[in-house]
């Protein structure tokens, strides 16, 4: 031990004395979802969302905010309503939802104190939001911690050469990882590139699981799935899988890949796309 105590010393003088200084690595992250990517060699960051919350809000507010998110017409006035930030008429904000119904959604977010009235007959949200989509991924991943008891994070940048864009939701349980991709616009706006990218980031991540999530009422089956068919051999070098309509708009595009939208609800669509994959996992009976 001595002699090997001696060389080590010898070695240090050889050097000029001075001992390498240890890298400084950080501490995992508290949250497992990101622990997880950590483990894949990535360095995850969750951001914060702009969301249209007040930063006064109180938590009754925020929880009423989540109530209303789980109603499609809602999210569909919300996502007008943000991109009216200097205010709107109820109506303006979109043309999906019928006046009664959007000055009902208006007067529910002046109540919250989430927007304020601008006469004679406008409403202006407190806070602003830079889209919907960040508040969408929210929802999502609060969600899925409340009703499932998931560790999910949402906005989630991982730092990776050569692979662009976020991570939109990401969550952790039982040792597995689900990474859904999340967009708020209709079916005709999703492009190869972005099939492509949301691919490279399956490819690096290795989730367990993996969600197309679209939050939308109107069918996938027409443009989304044969898109996701024909970026598949692009992505994995293999044959397009035979995708299996698990009910109405939510499709296995393979036992660990899905579509899904938004009707008839967003929340129960995912969860039983997630069922479905962690059961696909899980050993057959002999």
């Amino acid at each position: 031990m001595k002699a090997a105590r001696r060389t080590a010393h010898d070695l240090e003088k050889a050097a000029g004395g001075a001992r390498p200084a240890r890298m400084a690595r950080p501490a995992a992250p508290a949250n497992e979802a990101l622990a997880m990517l950590a483990r894949r060699g990535l360095r995850p960051r969750a951001t914060i969302p702009r969301l249209p919350l007040p930063a006064s809000v109180d938590e009754a507010a925020a929880g009423r905010l989540i109530e209303l998110l789980g109603h499609y017409a809602f999210r569909l006035f919300l996502r007008g309503a943000i991109l009216h930030p200097s205010g709107f008429a109820p109506a303006e904000a979109t043309r999906y939802v019928t006046a009664v119904r959007a000055r009902g959604f208006a007067d529910a977010l002046v109540d919250l104190g989430l927007a304020v009235r601008v006469p004679p007959d406008r409403v202006r949200l407190v806070a602003t939001a830079e889209s919907f989509g960040g508040t969408l991924e929210w929802y999502i991943a609060h969600e899925l911690h409340r009703w499932l008891g998931f560790d999910a994070a949402s906005g989630v940048k991982f730092h990776a050469t050569g692979v662009g864009g976020d991570l939109d939701v990401v969550a952790a349980a039982e040792g597995r990882l689900v990474y859904l991709e999340v967009k708020s616009s209709p079916p005709k706006h999703v492009s190869d590139g972005e099939l492509n990218a949301f691919f490279d980031r399956v490819n690096l991540v290795r989730p367990d699981v993996a969600l197309f999530v679209m939050d939308t009422a109107l069918r996938l089956g027409d443009k989304v799935v044969p898109m996701l068919l024909a970026a598949y051999p692009r992505a994995t070098g293999g044959a397009a899988p035979r995708p299996r309509r698990v009910e109405r708009e939510l499709w296995a595009i393979t036992p660990h890949l899905y579509a899904v939208n938004g009707k008839p609800d967003l929340l129960s669509n995912i969860g039983r796309a997630i069922a479905e994959g962690l059961r696909a996992l899980a050993p057959a009976l002999p």
